[in-house]
């Protein structure tokens, strides 16, 4: 299972993040776990979504109701390159795995690259 800040619950990589490492980002779901953070005052409706229904390992890609569900659905139909590649992300996750996304994503340089 993937480790839950190295995807973010829309797909995205997070492990390139040079905010991250410094500590000066927490990721998309730490600390939600272990109560340091209160989802309540979160403003991500999707991260929102994605951690009351999954926990902080699993991503919005692992929900039953993807397909259907119109706030990752509404995420990923907005304008602009970035958007399609997290769908392309998660759509790489829902059929080939966190384990086969993350052995490729470790050799990008940022959030998204290029998957088979």
């Amino acid at each position: 299972m993937a480790l839950p800040h190295e995807i973010g619950c829309c797909a995205a990589y997070c492990g390139t993040c040079r905010e991250l490492a410094a500590s000066k980002c927490p990721g998309c779901k730490a600390g939600y776990d272990t109560g340091q953070r209160d989802l309540a005052k979160a403003r991500c409706k999707m991260k929102v979504c994605c951690i009351k229904r999954l926990g902080t390992a699993l991503t919005c890609a692992d929900c039953p109701d993807y397909l259907h569900c119109d706030t990752i659905q509404g995420f990923y139909s907005k304008e602009g390159y970035k958007y399609k590649k997290y769908h392309e992300s998660a759509e790489f996750i829902r059929s080939r795995g966190h384990a086969s996304f993350l052995q490729i994503a470790r050799q990008w340089k940022g959030p998204y690259g290029r998957l088979p």
